[in-house]
């Protein structure tokens, strides 16, 4: 079982980076696929970015290609998701998430491990 712990959420203005991070407590972090959801009030949790073992595959959702980029160290147990160029949309809690499945995956149902959220907040 692996425990884990968002940090780094805030607010900023639009345009403007922040870099999440995601800690994780356990056994074999690097067995994981992890992943950063994020959820909108009112609505679905919403796929953002994966990455596979070892970093040598990600996956992002096309609402955010070109702007985020998730990353991670397993000697440190701990996954990033750098944000450039935010929008006011892309204001929400995100989630860190950790899968037992070998390919990277935007399927929230294939997450096993859940973190608790940091709160994202863009001004305009």
């Amino acid at each position: 079982q692996v425990q884990l712990v968002e940090s780094g959420g805030g607010l900023v203005q639009a345009g403007g980076s922040l870099r999440l991070s995601c800690a994780a407590s356990g056994r074999s972090f690097s067995r994981y696929v992890m992943g950063w959801f994020r959820q909108h009030p009112g609505k679905e949790r919403e796929f953002v970015a994966a990455i596979n073992w070892n970093g040598g595959n990600t996956y992002y959702a096309d609402s955010v290609k070109g702007r985020f980029t998730i990353s991670r160290d397993n000697a440190k147990n701990t996954v990033y998701l750098q944000m450039n160029n935010l929008k006011p949309e892309d204001g929400a809690v995100y989630y860190c998430a950790a899968s037992e499945l070998w390919e990277t995956t935007w399927q929230a149902s294939l997450y096993n491990y859940w973190g608790q959220g940091t709160q994202v907040t863009v001004s305009s």
